[in-house]
């Protein structure tokens, strides 16, 4: 069975691993968390990067980072993981679900502003299988409205998004803070991990201190207080040198991790682009595409469940993705009642194709023979 997905490894994570530990220093925020969090910075042009033991943790320091209070209202879409919403959720806020674009998942911006009002604190755009929400209109509506942007780019390393200015900016450095994955099912991997960027000065000090269990530890070991101490809110979010480690080596191979999962992708465009009965992911032309997903959208939830049976059948695992969180167990009984006919839509029609680094052309030629039959 070919799976829906295979960690990559690049050889040298166990080797940077080793050195890590023989370091002696294999707690958080030593040298390949250094290493990570500078290359980020530099690479993609955040204000600062800090490594995080998941995206859902980074997430939770943005909730933290805008004091989001009981009562504080969030607009989210609701076809996204759960960590969207919960970390906001955790800080009492008020979920506001959002619908989808009728032809591609994410974050219809178009429909936002109907959702604001006097409790709105933020706006959590997910930019879904990498490829950019509409930013420009998402911004201004925040500066209408005085909110602050949370990119939820967990699946958007390395993904960008071009301006009506012109200029092209990476994922996760627009909003004011972002937060990304190194999930094993992501672009770059560390297992498990993630990492806060922060693009608005107000929040850099303050991101570092709740990073560090709101104590300012990391400004003692760089020497600029002579002890330190609790000063505010936070919890233990920085990752450990192994995992940052890990990380590293990953890094070190994202231009050959990225050529190749492109290709894939391009193979499985190229090779459906024709079909009428799936339709295929569209990307914006302000936006790029960073081969992390190739999905394609069903007729109806049957059609999906014939799909998924003929590819298991020939020997290959094809998942679907987010059920609408607003239909969810947990936030049934909280939501408004609108319905969100395209997240909906997506729920029962999405269907994600394998697409790994060590999948082959070949094997991407089969899957398309086998959906165009």
């Amino acid at each position: 069975m070919i799976p829906f997905n295979k960690p990559y490894l690049s050889g040298k994570e166990t080797h940077y691993i080793y050195d890590a530990v023989n370091s002696g220093k294999i707690s958080g925020n030593g040298k390949y968390t250094q290493k990570c969090q500078a290359y980020f910075e530099e690479q993609y042009g955040f204000k600062k990067a800090l490594l995080t033991t998941s995206c859902t943790d980074a997430l939770e320091m943005c909730a933290m980072l805008a004091n989001i209070e009981l009562g504080d209202e969030v607009i989210v879409p609701s076809f996204t993981f759960v960590s969207t919403a919960i970390a906001f959720v955790r800080q009492g806020a008020k979920i506001v679900f959002a619908d989808s674009y009728s032809d591609n998942p994410n974050i219809d911006a178009d429909k936002i502003e109907a959702l604001i009002t006097d409790k709105t604190k933020a706006i959590v755009p997910v930019h879904y299988a990498g490829v950019a929400c509409d930013m420009d209109k998402i911004m201004e509506l925040a500066a209408k409205y005085n909110l602050l942007v949370i990119e939820d780019a967990a699946q958007a390393i390395d993904s960008f998004y071009t301006g009506k200015n012109g200029i092209k900016r990476a994922l996760g450095s627009i909003g004011h803070m972002a937060a990304f994955s190194f999930h094993e099912t992501k672009n770059i991997i560390a297992g498990e991990g993630g990492m806060l960027t922060i693009n608005d000065e107000r929040f850099v000090h303050r991101a570092e201190i709740i990073w560090e269990k709101g104590t300012n530890r990391a400004e003692f070991f760089r020497g600029e207080v002579n002890k330190y101490g609790w000063v505010d809110t936070g919890s233990s979010f920085l990752p450990s040198e192994v995992i940052a480690a890990f990380l590293w080596a990953q890094i070190e191979n994202i231009e050959d991790i990225q050529t190749k999962r492109k290709l894939l992708w391009n193979t499985y465009y190229e090779g459906l682009k024709n079909q009428s009965t799936i339709v295929l992911p569209k990307v914006p032309s302000y936006a790029t595409n960073n081969g992390h997903m190739f999905y394609i959208t069903a007729k109806n939830i049957d059609h999906r469940t014939q799909i998924i049976n003929t590819l298991k059948e020939n020997g290959f695992h094809s998942v679907f993705h987010y059920i609408s969180l607003h239909s969810s167990d947990y936030y049934i009984s909280k939501h408004d009642g609108r319905a969100l006919e395209n997240s909906d839509k997506f729920t029962d029609c999405l269907l994600r194709l394998p697409l790994f680094y060590e999948l082959t052309e070949a094997d991407v030629t089969a899957i398309v023979a086998l959906l165009k039959a």
